[in-house]
């Protein structure tokens, strides 16, 4: 299976980097913070969930710690291979029929503002068609200055340091926006595009798909929950 580079997204650094941009080295060093507990508390105990885009598994091991049941998706076997108690798909997102269900269908890490607008409504028909009846999509959207408050940087207490350098217009409501991670022993570069969703278009993303927002998980409004109708 040979997954092509996705246009406009670059990485940098050392080890493997996936078609979009991500190097494997760094997402396997970056810590979890409070997302398994946000995904916990808005999903049924011991509920087996669909996660798209799982990576290494930064998600998926804590959950697996918590009591649920994982099926990990991602397009990258370098990222799979890091991924340790979870059945694993590879498959790109907006491809995947696996003719199965779930209770919760899981698409984070700001999926859903992918720059290609028929590539982001393939991944929300794959969160519906997967979700079971009286089951929920969760989805992790960007913060509302996500693309104005930049240049930005953050230290993390692990000792590393990660920057938003730039999120410029490259056209039709897109941002090429890079990123940059700096390591005391290596540096990580990320370039991808992304498109800013104001509330409105991102519900009517939703609908097109089939779903609509059943709760705003977070009050930032960046974790929601949606489900079928």
């Amino acid at each position: 299976m040979r997954i092509e580079k996705r246009q406009g997204h670059e990485g940098t650094g050392p080890g493997a980097i996936t078609p979009d941009g991500c190097a494997v080295e760094l997402y396997a060093r970056l810590p979890i913070r409070d997302e398994p507990d946000i995904i916990t508390a808005a999903v049924p105990a011991g509920a087996h969930i669909l996660e798209l885009g799982s990576g290494v598994g930064r998600m998926t091991h804590p959950l697996l710690e918590r009591g649920f049941t994982v099926t990990a998706v991602d397009e990258s076997a370098e990222m799979l291979e890091r991924v340790r108690g979870a059945r694993t798909i590879r498959s790109t997102i907006e491809d995947l029929d696996l003719g199965e269900t779930f209770d919760v269908v899981m698409l984070a890490s700001f999926l859903v503002h992918t720059g290609d607008a028929t590539e982001r409504q393939s991944m929300l028909k794959t969160c519906a068609r997967h979700v079971a009846e009286g089951g929920c999509v969760l989805i992790q959207r960007e913060g509302e200055d996500w693309h104005t408050n930049v240049p930005r940087e953050r230290v993390d207490p692990s000792g590393f340091i990660s920057r938003i350098t730039s999120a410029e217009p490259v056209g039709d409501g897109v941002n090429s926006v890079h990123a940059e991670y700096e390591f005391p022993d290596a540096t990580w570069t990320q370039t991808f595009l992304a498109r800013p969703l104001t509330q409105d278009e991102f519900e009517g993303a939703l609908g097109e798909a089939g779903l609509r927002v059943d709760r705003y998980v977070t009050e930032d409004r960046v974790w929601v929950r949606a489900v079928k109708g």
